[in-house]
């Protein structure tokens, strides 16, 4: 038995969207009862309107050919070689992330430190290395592994709440960037401050948006500290901001190998994107439950574990 992700009535066989991932009641199985993202994509005949009696409406070799957002969008389609993507990337990006993990120590203790943090560390002295934009984002400390597991355990619950709400391309979008343009903040106040050599790693700033953005659509999300604590996430998220605003000042070095600066920018963008889109998607008004599953709580806000 499971809940309707709308309603939150108990069904027997729930119907669940291939589009967004959701359970639904026959109410709201429809894709526009229920506010699915995947309504964004309805104008991919491979996931949608393909009947496969006319062969002429997938040839792009007819017409000019596709681009690369059309050879995507039909790799991600339902069916597609990537189908599991789409209404998955949290849980892709944390696979990554895990797999990047090891790759780390295969990396070290083949190649060695200067291997290591030319591939997987975002740093001030070799900011025009691109790639390490994007990997520093996915790379973890290897001294650590909770380093790894906070971030992977508000990824792993908060994720698909905000990609249902986004959509997969958007929240795809929301995580890179703001991963990059956190990493790339906390060098450039290294540089300010007069570091001469300052290096990122990690995916806090992405998640830092992650939260900012449940923060702004639905500040009364209940979430249990340490699994026993009930608080609601504005509380969550701007104790930890002000953390790294103490940090970021100096006030403190009880956190002093963590990256305050990268942490608050990922708090500001997530925040705004959140604002920028809080008329738009509905916010998260359910009981969170483990595993991303839903059902209707009993009054304000949902909650869930963290």
């Amino acid at each position: 038995m499971a809940s309707c992700d709308v309603c939150g009535k108990h069904v027997d066989m729930p119907y669940r969207c291939n589009r967004c991932g959701g359970n639904y009641c026959s109410e709201h199985r429809l894709p526009e009862n229920h506010s699915c993202t995947g309504l964004n994509d309805w104008n991919d005949p491979d996931g949608v309107f393909d009947s496969g009696f006319d062969d002429s409406v997938n040839d792009d070799t007819r017409g000019g050919g596709g681009g690369l957002s059309d050879r995507l969008s039909s790799a991600t389609s339902t069916g597609g070689p990537l189908g599991y993507v789409r209404g998955n990337v949290s849980y892709t990006f944390l696979a990554i992330m895990f797999v990047v993990f090891i790759l780390e120590f295969v990396v070290l203790f083949t190649l060695g430190r200067g291997a290591f943090r030319d591939i997987f560390v975002l740093t001030s002295d070799n900011p025009e290395y691109v790639w390490t934009w994007v990997t520093s984002v996915f790379s973890h400390s290897p001294s650590t592994f909770f380093h790894i597991l906070g971030n992977g355990i508000v990824l792993y619950f908060f994720g698909p709440v905000v990609e249902r709400r986004l959509g997969s391309k958007r929240f795809a979008a929301l995580f890179l960037v703001t991963g990059m343009l956190a990493g790339l903040g906390q060098i450039t106040f290294g540089l300010l401050i007069g570091d001469p050599v300052t290096g990122v790693l990690g995916a806090s700033g992405a998640i830092m948006a992650i939260l900012g953005v449940l923060t702004v659509l639905n500040p009364g999300l209940k979430v249990y500290l340490y699994f026993i604590l009930p608080v609601p996430i504005w509380l969550l998220t701007f104790g930890y901001a002000g953390l790294s605003v103490f940090g970021a000042l100096g006030t403190t070095n009880a956190l002093s190998n963590v990256a305050h600066i990268a942490h608050l920018s990922g708090l500001v963008l997530g925040l705004a994107y959140g604002q920028y889109v809080k008329g738009e998607v509905r916010g998260p008004a359910d009981e969170l439950q483990l595993g991303g599953g839903m059902r209707r709580g009993g009054g304000g806000g949902g909650r869930g574990p963290f």
